[in-house]
């Protein structure tokens, strides 16, 4: 890209991802953007700490579900033409850490798709996309799952 040109938000997005479901659809949604504009995406999974509280799953669980998405997220970049990177990070506050991310590695943009779900279950997970989208001085880029509109 020539000096001054204008960066594209898919140039280097950073990508949080939370299971293998979101992994593989986000990946789908994002990554057709990222090679369209011969960018590079950074895929991120915070491991949510208890603050103090007993944590649900052991670190190594958590761990070994990360090396499981990011073992997807490299394949589905493998297929797309684009290089994938991944970054695992540990917080008490998922927005925050996720935002702390982006700058640290220079992120265009956050980019995910939504989690889908019931209301009940977007008391939880929308809190993340609400921080996302208030806290953040980076663009936060929400894209449709493709799946989801492939099948309507």
């Amino acid at each position: 890209m020539a000096e001054g040109s204008p960066r594209s938000l898919f140039d280097r997005p950073l990508v949080p991802v939370a299971n293998a479901d979101d992994a593989a659809a986000t990946a789908d949604a994002v990554l057709p953007h990222v090679a369209a504009v011969g960018g590079r995406a950074v895929f991120v999974h915070v491991i949510e700490k208890a603050g103090g509280a007993p944590d649900k799953a052991s670190v190594e669980q958590r761990e070994d579900l990360a090396d499981e998405l990011f073992a997807l997220v490299r394949e589905a970049g493998e297929d797309a033409g684009v290089e994938v990177e991944t970054d695992l990070r540990y917080g008490t506050d998922v927005a925050d850490t996720i935002i702390d991310a982006a700058h640290d590695i220079g992120a265009t943009c956050i980019a995910f798709t939504p989690r889908g779900g019931s209301r009940w279950w977007d008391l939880f997970s929308g809190d993340t996309r609400k921080s996302l989208v208030t806290e953040s001085d980076l663009p936060v880029v929400t894209l449709p799952d493709a799946g989801e509109e492939d099948a309507a």
